[in-house]
C-alpha cells in the first residue's frame, strides 16, 4: 500500500475476510488490475476460465472500462493496499460496496456511491459497468471470504 498514513482512503479499516464474497473478489480484481500488465492479464484468465471465453472476455472488458473511469474521472487516485494484504481500506471498502450495492440492483445508491469514486456526471455509466461485472462475478459462484484468508501471504508493512 502506498502511504496509508498520508492518504485517509488507504487507512485500514477492516479485513478482507468480512466481505461477502462478491466484494472480496471485487477487492482483489481492483488491486491486481492496477498492478499492471501481467496481473491484468490474470484477471482476464481467472474470468474467461470460470466464465468460458466469450463471457469471460465481455466481463474483462466491462472491467476494464469501470477501472479506466474511475482511474480518468477519479475524485482522486483509489488508494489500494497490496494483493495479498489481509486490511480492507477505506477506499477498497467503498468500491466493495459500490460493486454490491450496483449489483443488487438499486441503482440509485449505487450513483450515490459512484459520486464518492468519480466525477457525478460519470456516476450512471459507472454504476452500470459495476451492475454488469458484479453479475459477472456472482455467475462464478466465488468462494467464501474465510477461505480466502486460508492463502498464505507475505508480511504486509503499512
Amino acid at each position: 500500500m502506498r502511504d496509508a498514513h498520508q492518504h485517509p482512503g488507504g487507512a485500514p479499516v477492516g479485513f478482507i475476510t468480512e466481505l461477502n464474497s462478491l466484494q472480496a473478489a471485487s477487492v482483489i480484481y481492483l488491486r491486481m488490475w492496477c498492478d499492471g500488465p501481467d496481473a491484468q492479464e490474470k484477471v482476464g484468465s481467472d474470468l474467461a476460465s470460470v466464465l468460458g471465453h466469450t463471457s469471460g472476455s465481455k466481463a474483462l472488458a466491462t472491467f476494464e472500462q469501470l477501472c479506466s473511469l474511475c482511474a480518468r474521472f477519479g475524485r482522486r487516485p483509489l488508494m489500494r493496499h497490496s494483493v495479498t494484504c489481509k486490511c480492507l481500506g477505506a477506499d477498497e471498502s467503498c468500491f466493495a460496496n459500490f460493486i454490491s450495492t450496483a449489483t443488487e440492483g438499486q441503482r440509485e445508491d449505487a450513483m450515490l456511491i459512484a459520486t464518492l469514486l468519480v466525477r457525478a456526471d460519470m456516476a450512471p455509466l459507472v454504476a452500470s459497468l459495476a451492475a454488469d461485472f458484479g453479475l459477472a462475478l456472482k455467475r462464478m459462484h466465488l468462494s467464501a471470504p474465510r477461505d480466502i484468508a486460508r492463502i498464505e501471504a507475505a508480511p504486509t508493512l503499512h
